[in-house]
């Protein structure tokens, strides 16, 4: 493997406002990527003049796609590319400096140590970039901190992922039958063919959250539907399914009892607690009445996610039992993504 030989590739649709601070932190990269593929899904907006005038500050090459969903996207992405390395982003991210020579480390060891096993897959991470309250309250409820994370379990967002190629092609690609939860599904897939993830936590993208609950509840729906598509994470699904059940069944029936409004009360605060003390940690200079405010948020927020997933998986069970017989991630098989 050529050392220096690394493609990075993003998936945009309508991004106008949102890739010139990607791409401006492509090109500040202190490992700059020697070739960067982006797949367009088929925007109607500037996207494209945007991509064209950058050009000639990057050795850019864009893949036209119209109607591809984000796997179709990246698979179209990764085939056009020529490194055997592929490191991964998106739209609506900004990459550190060092993020591209963090995520390259463990294949540069594993160079080193003479080929021996498979290629790593290395794990970046992201954090949270608000501009507004709602945003901040946003992040505290829906992004982990670093220090929460458990490097063994954890599941690289492809916002900021690397990976072979040869790995990418030994498990099929991104599933193109999943419009969300796909990245997910590529990590198990990877981890189930024996490919040893390692955590690269210096290899950070800053992510700004959705800016409004419309938005907000959209994506949480949709990645309940993915779930329900691709049969992820039943027993989590389940146990959020009986406790808002068992809730609401307590307040209906103990709605005159201080004693049930307690013991709910008492149920439902740990619920809460990680997000404020993300809250509390969030960088940012946010004021003392800014974090206030946000902390309001936060239990509605964190409800009308839970209930945003709650009706779209069973959305997603229903289409994988009609258009797929039942069968989840586990039952994809190993199909060889399409050429571009």
């Amino acid at each position: 493997m050529e050392r220096s030989h690394v493609s990075l590739i993003a998936t945009v649709r309508n991004e106008a406002t949102t890739i010139e601070a990607l791409l401006s932190s492509i090109a500040a990269q202190t490992r700059p990527p020697d070739e960067v593929v982006v797949c367009d899904g088929g925007s109607n907006d500037d996207t494209l003049s945007v991509l064209q005038a950058w050009e000639k500050r990057l050795p850019l090459r864009v893949v036209e796609a119209p109607g591809a969903n984000i796997s179709r996207g990246r698979n179209r992405a990764i085939a056009a590319a020529s490194g055997p390395v592929i490191a991964s982003t998106d739209a609506g991210v900004r990459l550190e400096p060092g993020w591209l020579a963090a995520l390259l480390g463990p294949f540069d060891d594993w160079e080193d140590g003479g080929h021996l096993g498979r290629p790593p897959v290395a794990c970046g991470f992201f954090v949270s970039a608000p501009q507004s309250v709602f945003e901040l309250a946003l992040a505290a409820v829906t992004l982990p901190l670093v220090t929460e994370v458990h490097p063994e379990r954890f599941l690289p967002s492809s916002r900021s992922v690397a990976f072979a190629k040869e790995a990418w092609s030994a498990v099929g690609g991104y599933p193109e039958w999943l419009d969300y939860s796909e990245d997910l599904v590529f990590d198990l897939q990877l981890r189930e063919a024996g490919y040893p993830f390692v955590w690269m936590p210096q290899a950070l993208v800053h992510f700004r959250p959705r800016p409004d609950l419309g938005g907000f509840v959209r994506q949480y729906y949709h990645y309940g539907r993915g779930d329900g598509k691709a049969d992820l994470w039943r027993l989590r699904h389940a146990i959020r399914y009986g406790a808002y059940f068992a809730g609401m069944k307590g307040a209906v029936v103990g709605f005159w009892q201080p004693v049930i409004w307690l013991a709910l009360a008492i149920v439902g605060v740990p619920y809460l607690v990680q997000p404020y003390l993300r809250l509390l940690r969030l960088d940012g200079g946010w004021t003392v009445g800014q974090r206030l405010a946000a902390a309001a948020l936060v239990p509605l927020l964190r409800a009308a996610g839970d209930v945003a997933k709650m009706a779209g998986y069973p959305a997603g069970v229903l289409w994988r039992r009609r258009e797929r017989g039942g069968r989840g991630w586990r039952g994809a098989g190993r199909e060889p993504p399409r050429s571009p």
